[in-house]
């Protein structure tokens, strides 16, 4: 008879081994029966920490944002254009470290009041810059939902960095759309070359808020 003790079951495992799985099954496969069974548990054990999958992808959201904030974070004196391009690039990656990782961060509520630190200092950086609170708002928002909507788009075809979903050759669909010679082109842009179209995409978004509001 084994005497190895196994570590107790609390949120935080819980929610390591559901990102290990994650990247193994994806969002769809990842349900409370394969996350009880990787555990060696019974699954109605996870309910006394989670009471449901959305309670746990909540959880999980939270876990990558730690992990994303512990490995760094954006200088306190830095300009708000280098706070929302050093924030986009840092949360992009962050999502691409997990098969399907936008998915489980897009509209998960954040557990806890760690988020709120890196919040407070960068609505302070933009209000002391000249926005108002409701103009710092609509622009870090801005480019949060434009970080995590291009991160969905590409993990749509890329579920992970060196994977690529079937359907997706740029010269098959060229060849399929020949007589839309536009439309045929704009492929190799769309689905290929993520980390330009990335930056490139972040950086009009900096310009379009400078431009909106005049404050550079």
């Amino acid at each position: 008879m084994s005497t190895e003790r196994r570590a107790p079951l609390d949120r935080k495992r819980v929610a390591d081994t559901a990102l290990k799985l994650l990247n193994e099954v994806g969002l769809e496969g990842l349900t409370l029966r394969a996350i009880a069974k990787e555990l060696d548990v019974k699954a109605p054990a996870l309910y006394w920490h989670f009471k449901d999958k959305q309670a746990l992808l909540d959880e999980m959201a939270t876990e990558m944002y730690r992990r994303m904030v512990a490995d760094g974070e954006p200088a306190l004196d830095t300009t708000w254009q280098e706070r929302l391009l050093t924030s986009g690039r840092g949360l992009r990656t962050a999502l691409l470290s997990y098969r399907d990782g936008a998915k489980v961060f897009s509209g998960s509520r954040f557990t806890g009041t760690l988020h709120a630190v890196e919040m407070e200092r960068t609505l302070r950086l933009f209000t002391e810059a000249g926005f108002t609170l409701t103009q710092a708002v609509r622009a870090t928002t801005t480019a949060f939902m434009y970080t995590l909507g291009f991160v969905t788009e590409e993990q749509g075809v890329e579920p992970l960095p060196g994977e690529r979903r079937d359907g997706y050759d740029v010269d098959e669909r060229a060849a399929r759309m020949a007589e839309f010679p536009l439309t045929a082109a704009a492929g190799a842009e769309i689905f290929q070359g993520y980390d330009e179209g990335f930056e490139e995409g972040l950086l009009l978004v900096v310009a379009g808020i400078e431009r909106r509001y005049g404050i550079s």
